[in-house]
């Protein structure tokens, strides 16, 4: 894979905050030699967060994100600091960038202390700093964290890239999907449904990045669909080192695969890859004591045309309708529309989140358990109804 075929949500994401004409977005067109975002005078030019996915030396492949100015003002400036408040979750990076000419503002301490709740990696870039200002620093923040930089002249724009890149390096998305339980040669069989709700032409992105990773451990990839799958098996002359299923044929499969072949489904290898599977394994448990008339919050991390069949508005509700045989009360959400407060439900049940950040669904894993929710994704509850929640995590025998 090229760094130009790396995925946003595997990308390293560096963002530039601060006050309204700090000259955030001077800083990241410096940064990233190019115009990637609009410049003026006028305090406030930036309404939205601005992404790009590009190669920045010496970082690699990265999504810059360059955001509204956090002092922002009435009923709009609420709005854009709000979506700025949304960033800061899907950020690994952050650079804090302050006019060196004004000195730091209380909106930059605010922001540090953002940056420090949510343990996010920060530097400080002092910009302006071609002007005459005096050598101003926060005491309380190292030095190695704050760099004197110009948008204007290019002074402290190399050392800056390099900062983040040295940040950057423990930010990186290290945890495969299930390379590092494979040995060479191994041949491990992929059940894809090709159905209405299939994408036309091509596979979802967890199938993909499973083949790649599959491939980068030197062993063997066969893609089949699960209407040929006992065929398959039948034919092989050794039964495979894995099987991965789409969840939501867990039922079907579950009965073709033998006992003695290890299986999982791509769902749950993404829920290790985002580093929330421990918290999905404890919270399908949940799925055991629901009551009538308990709310459940079914959630997907991207937004999609809904079509007959969709697993999270259609087969979730009545596979968990047969599971639980109780009347529950099911809210859907999907994209960004994840509500900071989910004290009100009894069970969160989200997607794979293959199209989030780490960080980002992470984060939102956090915010339901801080509140006492439990949280799972599709494929361990799936796994979970099925009664093989244990078989599907037996490659993972630390979670057992």
């Amino acid at each position: 894979m090229s760094m130009n075929d790396v995925v946003s949500a595997d990308r390293v994401h560096i963002g530039f905050f601060g006050c309204r004409n700090a000259g955030k977005s001077s800083l990241v067109n410096a940064v990233t030699a190019q115009q990637l975002s609009v410049v003026s005078d006028t305090a406030g030019t930036t309404t939205d967060p601005v992404k790009k996915a590009m190669e920045l030396l010496p970082v690699g492949p990265v999504v810059i994100v360059d955001t509204p100015g956090f002092d922002d003002t009435g009923a709009l400036g609420a709005q854009r600091v709000a979506r700025t408040r949304e960033v800061l979750w899907t950020i690994d990076v952050a650079v804090l960038v302050i006019d060196a000419s004004a000195g730091a503002h209380r909106t930059d301490h605010e922001l540090l202390q953002l940056f420090d709740e949510r343990r996010l990696p920060y530097l400080i870039a002092w910009n302006k700093s071609d002007m005459d200002a005096p050598a101003v620093e926060l005491p309380d923040v190292s030095v190695e964290r704050q760099i004197w930089v110009s948008a204007k002249t290019g002074q402290g724009i190399r050392e800056l890239k390099d900062a983040i890149g040295t940040l950057s390096k423990g930010a990186e998305k290290q945890q495969p999907l299930i390379a590092d339980k494979l040995c060479p040669g191994d041949l491990v069989v992929l059940v894809v449904p090709i159905d209405s709700a299939a994408p036309k032409g091509r596979l979802i992105l967890p199938q993909q990045q499973t083949i790649r990773d599959i491939l980068d451990a030197d062993a063997r990839a066969l893609v089949v669909k699960e209407t040929e799958l006992a065929h398959t098996l039948a034919e092989l002359r050794t039964p495979p080192a894995l099987v991965i299923t789409d969840s939501q044929v867990f039922g079907t499969v579950m009965k073709i695969v033998p006992e003695e072949v290890r299986l999982t489904s791509f769902s749950i290898l993404m829920a290790r890859k985002k580093g929330f599977l421990e918290m999905a394994v404890a919270g399908a448990t949940q799925l055991d004591r629901l009551e009538d008339g308990d709310r459940v919050l079914i959630c997907e991390g991207c937004t999609h045309h809904r079509q007959c069949g969709d697993i999270g508005t259609e087969k979730l509700p009545k596979w968990l309708g047969a599971y639980t045989g109780k009347e529950l009360e099911l809210t859907f959400a999907s994209g960004k529309d994840f509500s900071d407060h989910v004290s009100d439900y009894a069970l969160v049940i989200h997607c794979g989140g293959c199209m989030l950040t780490e960080r980002e669904v992470r984060a939102r894993m956090e915010q339901a358990v801080s509140q006492g929710i439990p949280v799972t994704n599709y494929g361990t509850a799936i796994a979970q109804m099925n009664g093989i929640l244990r078989r599907s995590l037996e490659i993972f025998p630390e979670l057992i």
